[in-house]
């Protein structure tokens, strides 16, 4: 049983629908979780006559306390288990690939949507991409509709 439980969550209700499942086994086997959203890393904004908006130090802290805002409503979904929160800036396979390892988690907990064929290849996934480049064992919930192999991608 997994002791050390890694969930990365985009902001997606897809991503969202393996929470309960994850809530109930952690709370069973007594498990950490953490909750993990990745978010990109912001560049300064400017208007159309090039004035700064916003510096990318005040949008990393604007998506970092964003980000910790969503994760701290998903863990009320925890009752029992132990459950900690970060946000990290950066491409979404390698920060959840750097954070499994900083954290020693014993299981990633992902959700995909399980487009299939060439869905799939054009779209690429970041589960899937974390599923095949992690040391550490990936569950994937697929949560979304399978694409017939013969159905175009929108």
């Amino acid at each position: 049983m997994a002791k050390r439980i890694l969930v990365p969550l985009d902001q997606s209700s897809e991503a969202e629908r393996l929470v309960p499942f994850v809530a109930q086994v952690a709370s069973g086997g007594q498990a950490t979780v953490r909750l993990l959203h990745v978010a990109p890393v912001p560049e300064g904004w400017t208007d159309e006559y090039g004035r700064v908006l916003a510096y990318a130090d005040q949008e990393m802290q604007r998506l970092e306390a964003e980000g910790l805002d969503y994760l701290r409503a998903i863990e009320l979904q925890f009752d029992s288990a132990s459950v900690d929160c970060l946000v990290r800036l950066g491409d979404p396979v390698t920060e959840i690939l750097r954070e499994a390892g900083a954290f020693d988690a014993d299981l990633i907990a992902m959700s995909t949507t399980g487009r299939s064929g060439i869905g799939r290849v054009l779209l690429g996934s970041v589960a899937e991409q974390v599923f095949r480049k992690s040391k550490t064992p990936v569950m994937l919930m697929r949560t979304g509709e399978v694409m017939d192999e013969t159905e175009t991608v929108r």
